[in-house]
């Protein structure tokens, strides 16, 4: 299953990238500078999307006591944390012509860069403590806790004065941009999620035999392949 989200995911962005960088227009403001925009975004969004849906696979964890759940999260963290890592960067590779900085303490980036952090605080508290089953409950608490940065995220350019432009891509109004970028976009989101879903597969598998190892029913022939 794994393999064909991943090919699915090369797909896509082959297709996603050839739109972004061949077919879309120059913008008249930014020139080419602004194609990054075309892995940048698509990025961003899915390092709140993962966040989200990591939370809730904790939650679960945390409520109904189910060990899978807590899997799911923990599988889901590290390409959360990829993520939000390869949308600070190329959002510094934007910004320096944009902007004329690399690097500067606008709303959206610290808040992104918060978001970082939560996944490194995640991952590095459930590593620390040695029990299974103590790691899923503190870490899905960390979570929880951290699921308050998102709106602040998504909503920072609205509620602060900050260098970020306003959302182009809303569900409540019509996009304001070339539709081949639109495309493009769209098109490398969904690259990203189909790349997710296939590491997220292949993780959490390993996880279940590594927490199961001493299971009778991972030694049988219908467990985990």
């Amino acid at each position: 299953m794994a393999v064909f989200f991943f090919l699915l995911a090369s797909i896509l962005t082959v297709w996603g990238l050839y739109v972004g960088f061949f077919v879309a227009p120059t913008d008249f403001q930014q020139g080419e500078s602004y194609r990054i925009i075309f892995i940048h975004v698509p990025a961003a969004w899915m390092s709140m999307l993962i966040y989200l849906i990591m939370s809730f696979w904790a939650a679960i964890g945390l409520i109904m006591n189910t060990r899978l759940s807590s899997m799911m999260a923990h599988a889901l963290a590290p390409t959360g944390a990829l993520m939000t890592f390869i949308a600070l960067w190329t959002g510094a590779f934007w910004g320096r012509p944009t902007w004329g900085a690399w690097w500067v303490w606008d709303a959206r980036l610290t808040s992104e860069l918060i978001l970082l952090f939560l996944y490194i605080g995640y991952m590095a508290l459930r590593a620390s403590i040695e029990d299974p089953r103590r790691a899923d409950r503190a870490s899905a608490i960390l979570a929880l806790v951290g699921i308050v940065n998102v709106p602040i995220i998504y909503f920072s350019v609205q509620w602060w004065n900050t260098l970020h432009q306003g959302a182009s891509v809303s569900l409540t109004k019509s996009p304001s941009m070339a539709t081949s970028m639109l495309t493009g976009m769209l098109v490398m989101a969904l690259a990203f999620w189909m790349y997710s879903i296939a590491v997220s597969l292949i993780r959490v598998r390993r996880i279940i035999r590594d927490r199961e190892a001493n299971a009778a029913w991972l030694s049988d022939s219908s467990g985990v392949q």
